[in-house]
């Protein structure tokens, strides 16, 4: 087990930490939102990254996730679901609200700097982008729970056993879904370079 996963375990589950801010005071809360901001920042990020301004985006939904979460907090009801799975659908539902509004706004341009850009250059902005934009093709591809795994897990970095609670799936079914879901992007990546438009 690698020393983040030991870590992980150690920490009480977002359902244990949900009930005792419910109960508890700002520590308990601070606790929780501390969590729900790493789950959240990481779904955002995977959602956004390929729209303008991506990184910024992901951190104003990132914001908006925990202040919903902490709205709601006083009235949700432990139903017997994980709060991952709560979580998770707020998140879902503020990327698409945010989705929504890019798709409706003038896409603002950057302040031309004088100082030299040691980033990447064009073409390997290029490339990267080329790659992302494959990617997310193939994601939107898959059926929508396939793309859910593959996002919770890969783009977002999420454990098996995460990506589970949030989807109200077991670990072993989350690792079967995205051996599917792998399996399915390499055949459509192949066909695409054989010339086909799968």
């Amino acid at each position: 087990m690698s020393a983040s996963a030991a870590l992980r375990d150690a920490r009480p589950d977002l359902s244990s930490l949900a009930r005792s801010a419910q109960q508890g005071g700002k520590p308990e809360v601070e606790a929780l939102l501390a969590r729900v901001r790493e789950i959240a920042h990481r779904y955002a990020r995977a959602r956004l990254a390929t729209y303008p301004g991506g990184q910024h985006l992901a951190d104003d939904v990132t914001q908006d996730i925990c202040l919903a979460i902490l709205g709601a907090l006083p009235r949700y009801r432990d139903t017997g679901r994980p709060f991952e799975a709560f979580v998770h659908g707020v998140a879902s539902r503020k990327v698409i609200d945010a989705q929504r509004a890019l798709s409706r706004a003038p896409v603002p341009t950057d302040e031309v700097r004088d100082e030299i850009d040691e980033g990447p250059t064009p073409e390997e902005k290029v490339v990267q982008w080329s790659e992302v934009a494959l990617a997310t093709k193939l994601l939107d591809r898959l059926p929508p729970k396939l793309r859910e795994v593959m996002l919770l897990r890969v783009a977002s970095g999420l454990s098996a056993e995460e990506t589970g609670a949030a989807l109200g799936m077991t670990a072993g079914a989350v690792r079967v879904a995205q051996h599917r879901a792998v399996t399915k992007m390499r055949a459509l990546a192949e066909r695409r370079g054989e010339g086909g438009h799968g």
